[in-house]
């Protein structure tokens, strides 16, 4: 085991050799549609963390790319530690053509790099460290990499959720917020489709035989934004609105999704029981609602606050200063916190620009995010 100040040292002195890890993974494209290249990248990582001593398996999965387990073997019989991720990014194939991996000015730019194909190096870089004894841990280490976490988990969380049920924290290696702040509070998300069937009649003969669809829709989307309260942690979005078939007609059908957010479980139940009882004053409409509660929220609960100040004092000791901070968006860490376990989100490398065309790390934080990992994952496990 080694000293704070030496596993730095350590990780700087290999960066040089980690970034060009680092450009291979950012051009393996993995887009959450492309399970070729999703499947690709879990080969590729399974194979490495193999010459690093560590049992990796791929979870085949047919509606996305497969998923990926790796083991570290422990001798303890105490809970493991899983280091969270996913594969995905949401660059289709060819992005990496427009936008290479470029280093400029500290900076590391690429599709998918900040979001998260740097988190996948760190948990490749914590296993070198296991594996070359920098790092000890008499317990079972366990990485569990998604498939499609960018588009809802919904082919993921099945495989995930019994792995994280037998483990004792779960460290997210997400984007971190600006400035490298850990996220220790997430809203929860959920999401609508409201479907509206009207009556179609001439717009300029005989309007009055006809039942806007467009018009009762405009009606229920104020309905819907009154819905939003700040202050109560709910914001509701109409983000998508369709409807009508010509100009002349007077529209007989109209669809809008809706994205909803809240703070606390028991807010995205009552928000989800008043956007299902949505109903038309008019009996001439028909409503269809689809959707629902989709990622809970990772709330900040006393366990989540006790693990980030042990990071946050672990991270001191290799001159960081760790921040916290809360994101209205969700991920998959707020899976794992909804099930007890505690969570601590955002632990990626620093950059900015996730989901952007100036997607981009600083390339100075990747030695020292992999020494403050390293040292909570063995911390947690004492």
């Amino acid at each position: 085991m080694s000293a704070p100040l030496d596993l730095l040292r350590y990780f700087n002195a290999h960066l040089e050799k980690d970034l060009m890890l680092l450009k291979r993974l950012v051009e393996m494209e993995s887009f959450s549609q492309d399970k070729n290249g999703i499947d690709l990248l879990a080969d590729f990582l399974a194979g490495e963390f193999a010459l690093l001593g560590a049992k990796a398996e791929i979870l085949p999965l047919t509606g996305s790319g497969n998923a990926l387990r790796v083991v570290w073997p422990g001798t303890g019989s105490g809970k493991p530690i899983l280091l969270l991720g996913h594969l995905d990014t949401v660059w289709p194939a060819g992005t990496v053509c427009e936008r290479p991996f470029m280093l400029k000015d500290g900076k590391a730019y690429g599709p998918g790099i900040f979001d998260m194909k740097s988190g996948i190096l760190l948990c490749l870089l914590i296993c070198r460290a296991l594996h070359e004894q920098l790092l000890s841990s008499d317990r079972e280490v366990k990485f569990f990499f998604m498939p499609d976490e960018e588009i809802g988990s919904g082919g993921g969380l099945p495989l995930l959720e019994p792995i994280a049920k037998t483990c004792g924290a779960v460290l997210c290696l997400e984007p971190p917020l600006s400035g490298g702040r850990a996220k220790t509070f997430r809203k929860g998300v959920g999401a609508f489709r409201l479907r509206i069937a009207g009556i179609a009649a001439h717009a300029g003969v005989e309007p009055e035989k006809g039942a806007s669809a467009i018009l009762e829709m405009s009606h229920q989307i104020v309905k819907l934004h009154k819905m939003a309260g700040c202050e109560r942690g709910i914001s509701v979005s109409v983000g998508i609105v369709k409807g009508g078939s010509a100009g002349n007609v007077v529209p007989s059908h109209a669809e809008a999704e809706i994205d909803f957010r809240f703070a606390t479980v028991a807010e995205g139940r009552f928000l989800e029981k008043r956007i299902r009882n949505l109903r038309p004053k008019d009996p001439r409409y028909s409503f269809e609602i689809e959707g629902g509660i989709n990622r809970p929220p990772l709330e900040r609960t006393p366990a989540v606050a006790d693990l980030f100040l042990m990071a946050k004092t672990l991270a001191a000791q290799v001159n960081m200063d760790l921040g916290e901070g809360e994101t209205g968006g969700g991920s998959d860490g707020s899976f794992t916190a909804a099930l007890g376990i505690p969570t601590l989100d955002g632990l990626g490398v620093e950059g900015d620009g996730a989901h952007a065309v100036h997607e981009h790390i600083l390339v100075s934080d990747v030695p020292r995010r992999a020494a403050l990992i390293g040292l909570l994952a063995q911390e947690v496990m004492k």
